[in-house]
């Protein structure tokens, strides 16, 4: 399949690659006010509705997320907040980043959707990307995703919070 290399979908820049670690960010369609800046301490707020708080929801996307793990990409983090999720990700050669997202947000919204008995957008259209520089910057990252219930207050400990790669059970 090869890659991409960057390019635009929408207003935010993507590189699809493979074998090289990226961060993705997904939000709910919700999750940033009208005229709010996005951006993690936005989303930390837990704006919007929040569908991600409802168990039945957060395992539909943990699911999505595990589900093609080794096959079409290798998790290396993740959590899942009430209005947006976390992943660090290495994509294999024969998937690029952006199919594996779109396949993600599609199973999930129609399940999510169906759960909760109702219709619409789930997800907001585009997904934030930055791929992973070195071995420090990797470090930081993994250690963010993990943390990040920890410092939007949700737990105590990165291994309480039932929705990420450290608490997953």
């Amino acid at each position: 399949m090869g890659t991409k290399g960057w390019h635009r979908r929408g207003y935010l820049p993507h590189y699809d690659g493979y074998e090289l670690s990226q961060h993705v960010v997904l939000r709910l369609h919700d999750a940033v006010p009208p005229g709010a800046q996005d951006g993690d301490d936005v989303l930390d707020r837990h704006f919007g509705s929040t569908l991600l708080r409802v168990e039945g929801c957060a395992c539909i996307v943990a699911e999505a997320l595990l589900h093609m793990d080794a096959e079409r990409y290798f998790l290396q983090a993740w959590c899942i907040m009430p209005n947006h999720v976390h992943v660090l990700l290495a994509t294999t050669k024969t998937h690029e980043l952006g199919g594996v997202v779109r396949s993600w947000k599609a199973y999930s919204a129609a399940r999510i959707n169906k759960l909760l008995g109702r219709r619409g957008a789930v997800w907001a259209r585009d997904y934030f990307d930055r791929y992973i520089r070195d071995e420090k910057h990797f470090e930081t990252t993994k250690r963010y995703i993990e943390m990040n219930p920890v410092a939007a207050g949700l737990c105590d400990r990165p291994e309480d919070w039932r929705f990420g790669s450290v608490g997953w059970k």
